[in-house]
């Protein structure tokens, strides 16, 4: 059946393998002509229908017809001093941009993917959450993020290694899409990317994480706290308050026991908040006799938000306290500071100047 006008030609990149398959055996197509159509767009990764070319004639002028390849294009993009992150800003269909950030590190490629475009979580020392929400991506727009950074790493004969969901959006807000990509990404067919190395942050959407744990999904799980108190962490990522930490650390450890997988607990330090041994004492209370580990982030600042990061000496005192609670942490490497790497920070500085150079009305 052709597409009514109203109706734009599907993106084969919003489809995992499985809805790839009812498409084109609706069409008369085999599982084998599927499989022959996944490995082009993701072993071969062509970008055009003109590139099918070890497909029957007849399935590309069908392809050609009801659906569209669609991949995001680079808006805009800059590189850290040392060359090692490469932040870009990348555009959607509807003009919607969203940030990818590619890190380099020696022996391995790590990709931080956007998940919406805006964020409804509203955490004050975000960038993103500072601009509210504008929608979800769909699977083939966080796919295509994933395709534009290995498109530039097999140019210089590299490799993508680790794919973190910690860009804009928060990735249990928008599930479906979110994990119809990342069956895509594990696909041992198409990207086949190992799913110990497939990491979700989450601010802490309980309804989520016991849906993940109930489905099985293959990702690592990162739980962004911040505040070790209902008042502290209520402060600084206004979520909280709809799932206070009682119910949200029990989601985590129905989700630690079900998978029998630690969860990652992630730590902005922000200097003369959230870094006291006060604090530190109150996170190694909550989570004493957890399979934890703690990743402990100085503050990225943002131009929306006043606070600044935590200092060496702050951050030691904090990780002694965690070990004597026998919590493991490590600190993380603040990668492209010199260029906003932060969630959100280079598509506010792009756009910030052009909204203000617009004419207001009169």
């Amino acid at each position: 059946m052709q597409p009514t006008p109203s109706t734009p030609p599907v993106n084969l990149y919003d489809l995992p393998r499985a809805a790839l398959g009812e498409l084109l055996a609706g069409w008369g197509y085999s599982a084998h002509h599927r499989d022959l159509l996944w490995e082009a767009l993701y072993r071969q990764q062509v970008e055009s229908f003109d590139a099918l070319t070890g497909l029957r004639p007849d399935l590309v002028q069908a392809l050609r017809e009801r659906t569209r390849l669609e991949r995001p294009t680079t808006h805009h993009e800059v590189f850290s001093g040392d060359g090692y992150t490469r932040k870009l800003l990348l555009r959607l269909r509807d003009g919607q941009t969203v940030e990818t950030v590619l890190m380099r590190f020696k022996g391995r490629a790590t990709v931080c993917l956007s998940t919406q475009a805006g964020c409804a979580m509203g955490c004050v020392f975000c960038a993103t959450g500072q601009m509210g929400f504008v929608r979800h991506l769909s699977p083939g727009e966080i796919i295509g993020q994933v395709l534009h950074v290995t498109r530039i790493l097999r140019e210089a004969d590299e490799s993508l290694r680790n794919v973190v969901l910690m860009g804009m959006g928060e990735p249990l807000h928008n599930y479906e899409g979110t994990m119809a990509a990342v069956d895509t990404m594990v696909d041992q067919l198409g990207l086949a990317l190992a799913p110990r190395f497939i990491t979700l942050s989450t601010v802490g959407v309980v309804p989520g994480i016991r849906r993940l744990a109930d489905e099985d999904r293959p990702v690592q799980l990162a739980v962004s706290l911040h505040g070790a108190t209902d008042a502290e962490r209520g402060a600084l990522v206004p979520a909280a308050r709809k799932w206070p930490l009682a119910e949200l650390m029990d989601a985590c450890r129905y989700y630690a026991e079900k998978r029998k997988r630690r969860i990652f607990y992630e730590w902005a330090l922000i200097a003369g908040q959230n870094d006291t041994p006060g604090q530190a004492h109150a996170l190694g209370q909550l989570l004493k006799g957890m399979e934890a580990h703690v990743n402990l982030i100085p503050l990225n600042p943002t131009v929306g938000y006043g606070e600044r990061p935590s200092g060496p000496d702050a951050v030691r005192a904090f990780q002694d306290i965690l070990a004597s609670y026998g919590l493991p942490s490590t600190v993380r490497q603040r990668r492209g500071i010199d260029i906003d790497a932060g969630c959100g920070q280079l598509k506010a500085a792009v756009e910030r100047p052009r909204r203000a150079q617009q004419p207001t009305a009169s």
